[in-house]
């Protein structure tokens, strides 16, 4: 069946269903910028802080001064939690082996809370620097889409942080 339907992908080329066709020309296109095996050492470096980053939000919590701000905080934290089995899943998948974070991890206590807050607001938009590199080096749509949920939510919570920065700048 050749009938073309508008919306329909067409490739060019059989070679490859990257290639495009530039001025009447099949053009060769990487399927990726990175590889899965940058990929995955990424992501293994993003779980490997689990239990740091664990110590960090509970510390976070305890010391928020106001209810609304340690609700935010624990949002985060979940979803936190959410994306490491989804990295976990991810790394499992694809080398089928799992990721053994040691236990006795401690952390840096900040030196004001909202220090910490300025801290982990960075952190977050560290982290979607990463995540963009393992989104890229991803093989297929399925992977991809999981990570382009972990992304979101990182700029989702450094939009929380900025609003808790707001409340406490404005309460001084």
């Amino acid at each position: 069946m050749n009938t073309f339907m508008p919306g329909m992908y067409m490739p060019v080329s059989p070679i490859h269903p990257a290639s495009q066709h530039y001025y009447g020309f099949a053009r060769q296109q990487p399927m990726s910028y990175k590889s899965l095996q940058e990929a995955l050492t990424l992501v293994k470096q993003a779980v490997a802080g689990e239990r740091e980053d664990e110590l960090f939000y509970e510390y976070l919590i305890s010391v928020a001064p106001s209810q609304e701000e340690k609700e935010i905080i624990i949002s985060i934290r979940n979803d936190e939690r959410k994306h490491n089995q989804m990295f976990r899943k991810i790394y499992q998948d694809f080398t089928g082996q799992s990721i053994v974070v040691p236990a006795n991890a401690t952390f840096e206590k900040p030196v004001s809370y909202l220090d910490g807050i300025r801290k982990a607001l960075f952190g977050e938009l560290g982290a979607v620097e990463r995540y963009r590199d393992i989104r890229a080096g991803l093989p297929t749509r399925y992977y991809r889409d999981m990570v382009f949920e972990i992304l979101t939510d990182e700029q989702k919570h450094a939009t929380k942080y900025n609003y808790i920065l707001n409340l406490n700048v404005r309460s001084v």
